[in-house]
């Protein structure tokens, strides 16, 4: 039976992680792929596995090339087994995979429809525009293009950031409180501006609200603006692979709390 690119990226991840063995283990190239088929055949005929070597079919085999070198270049696994054996076909998990693996990372993507799905499982109402510029930060990361990644991260958040201003300046009952903001120049006085507005009103903001807002709001937003400046001026600076992922991931629980700062502006 053949199997999708999800099912067999899985199961490769059910072995890497532990949760899954073989007789091969995964050393090797062909020993994960061997295990990987032993797996899927112990899955699909439980209690009926004997042993014995065992075989994708030609379509999963593709597709487990695939799933490898993604995984690769993911950062997951890193080749070479040590210094003896430093090359391909040997390979590891890295650090940053063993890390995600044990389930140290609060959101787990790894291609560009599972970071969309759980942007959309986080953030249901999430607007199209916002969506476009993530997607984009997101297909950077997975080149290598990381510099790319953060200044459509940057963007992304700044859409988040006007959305919220514009319902905010839509409604009359907050609108006049906030006209200093509105009133700004560049993005970043509007923020600075609306976040010192904000905390001299925060007592009229529900306990839901008021949870983890410096840290999910402003802290994080600031961070990802200043990342996305150093990115999008001739600085230099290189970002590195784990310091983007870092900001894909904490992109997410940011638009969360702009999205519920949304909902509750709106509700007024």
């Amino acid at each position: 039976m053949d199997h999708s690119y999800e099912e067999i990226r899985n199961c490769v991840l059910d072995i890497l992680a532990g949760r899954e063995t073989g007789a091969y283990g995964f050393s090797q190239y062909r020993n994960l792929h061997a295990t990987a088929a032993e797996v899927f055949l112990r899955r699909e005929n439980p209690g009926q596995y004997q042993g014995g070597e065992s075989h994708l079919s030609g379509h999963d085999s593709d597709i487990f090339l695939e799933v490898f070198w993604d995984l690769f270049r993911q950062g997951i696994i890193t080749l070479g087994l040590n210094d003896y054996d430093p090359n391909f076909p040997f390979f590891r998990v890295s650090a940053t995979g063993k890390k995600i693996l044990e389930g140290q990372q609060p959101y787990f993507f790894h291609d560009l429809s599972s970071y969309e799905r759980v942007i959309s499982e986080g953030i249901p109402n999430i607007d199209a525009v916002t969506l476009v510029y993530l997607k984009e930060a997101m297909q950077a990361f997975l080149s290598g293009c990381l510099l790319s990644s953060t200044v459509m991260l940057g963007v992304a958040t700044e859409c988040s950031f006007l959305k919220l201003l514009e319902i905010i300046e839509a409604n009359p009952t907050v609108s006049p409180t906030y006209q200093n903001a509105f009133s700004q120049k560049t993005l970043l006085q509007k923020f600075n501006k609306f976040k010192n507005i904000l905390d001299q009103n925060i007592s009229g903001l529900p306990p839901q609200l008021k949870e983890d807002l410096d840290t999910n709001f402003s802290g994080i937003l600031s961070m990802i603006r200043n990342f996305r400046n150093e990115s999008g001026h001739p600085s230099g600076k290189i970002i590195g692979r784990e310091q983007a992922y870092v900001l894909l991931q904490l992109f997410i629980p940011c638009c969360k709390k702009l999205y519920d700062l949304i909902a509750h502006f709106k509700s007024i």
